[in-house]
């Protein structure tokens, strides 16, 4: 089993890789393909548009036809799509290249993750799940570096290398037995399941924190290019907070296994609202990458026991895990586009502190809402 988590986490390592390595090239593409705020927006969303679009379909696809078969089309769709976007230059063509990478991205997840789920012991399940997000997360060092030798070296060769990558994660994963039972569950019970109530809230308590890195990953980029940073900055900024997120995930995973998933929600979100605030008012370039870094901090703890409290809540109402890691990248990938495209548009037309102090409301709001939904004991498994 330890072999398949390792699998796994690569995988979703190299899909967050790539999903990160845009922060360091946006204010580039900006200038050189003279994008407004609201156009950045789009680009940077529309990865996590294309993840919305194939969630579904890929919870079916774990579902139906198995995790390995999922993961596999998933990369070779991330590869071809990469390639096309280091050879693109102009802002529609990349826009759907983006999108393509998402819809692979959706199938990599939903396949990788259905996979470990049903392979380890339900008592373990917040561990391994903060595990390969841990790991995923660690993808975003890698990314934003990435991103910024895209920038001195040009999008071809660097953004062209992950087709090798992911031609090489499909041979291996292709390797390994499919050791879950594939369910055809009905479509009728599937939606069903999907409008469950303690769904719906773990559902909220993933997007509300993904709200707030849609915004950050559009909105930090271009304010530390309009105080005179540079591509090292962005990409060092996002590098730092990636490591903290990276070593707290797998911690907060195994917290939850066995305190709860509340408690360590609840710290996370407090802090992610504090730096949003911080944020909302840094007038320099230090202080913009403090507050990314406690952004960062945050999202550590509160991650893990979000995403598990889906698949708990998908035990409890009988819901296959391939469709609990669908609701998991809906919940994201909706939030993301609506802080990276909504976000940008009303920092366009007013003032950037505008969108950011409102995310810190959200954030606020849902901590309340944590205390009276979640109980402070350890979630009952499979009950």
């Amino acid at each position: 089993m330890r072999r398949l988590l390792v699998l796994a986490s690569a995988m979703v390592f190299l899909d967050l890789t790539f999903f990160t390595a845009i922060a360091p090239l946006l204010p580039e593409y900006v200038d050189d393909l003279h994008m407004s705020t609201a156009q950045a927006g789009i680009l940077s969303a529309a990865y996590a548009a294309g993840t919305l679009a194939a969630s579904l379909p890929g919870g079916y696809a774990a579902s139906r036809f198995g995790p390995r078969r999922t993961v596999i089309v998933g990369l070779l769709g991330l590869g071809f799509a990469s390639f096309l976007f280091g050879i693109l230059d102009s802002p529609w063509p990349l826009d759907a290249a983006r999108f393509i990478q998402g819809i692979a991205g959706a199938l990599i997840w939903s396949g990788a993750l259905t996979w470990i789920i049903n392979s380890y012991p339900d008592d373990q399940r917040g561990q391994v799940i903060g595990t390969a997000l841990g790991t995923a997360v660690a993808g975003s060092l890698l990314g934003p570096a990435l991103g910024a030798l895209a920038g001195a070296v040009g999008t071809e060769p660097v953004f062209s290398a992950v087709l090798v990558v992911a031609l090489v994660l499909a041979f291996i994963a292709s390797r390994f037995p499919d050791t879950v039972v594939r369910e055809n569950q009905p479509l009728r019970e599937v939606f069903s399941c999907l409008v469950d109530r303690p769904l719906v809230e773990a559902a909220i308590f993933v997007s509300s924190p993904s709200l707030m890195f849609g915004a950050i990953d559009v909105l930090l980029p271009l304010r530390v290019h309009d105080l005179g940073g540079g591509h090292a900055l962005i990409a060092g900024g996002f590098i730092g907070g990636a490591a903290i997120e990276s070593v707290l995930a797998p911690l907060a995973g195994r917290m939850s296994d066995k305190i709860g998933r509340r408690a360590p929600y609840v710290i996370g979100m407090a802090i992610c609202a504090v730096s949003m605030v911080f944020y909302a008012f840094a007038g320099s370039l230090a202080t913009v990458i403090v507050a990314l870094l406690l952004t960062s901090l945050g999202s550590g703890l509160c991650f893990a026991p979000a995403m598990t409290l889906i698949s708990d809540a998908a035990d409890e109402s009988g819901l296959h895990q391939g469709y609990a890691v669908a609701v998991t990248n809906m919940a994201w990938a909706a939030a993301q586009v609506a802080g990276g495209v909504v976000g940008a548009a009303v920092a366009g037309v007013t003032a950037e502190a505008v969108p950011i102090i409102a995310v810190a409301v959200i954030l606020v709001v849902t901590i309340l809402f944590a205390f009276r939904a979640l109980g402070p004991e350890p979630t009952p498994i499979g009950t």
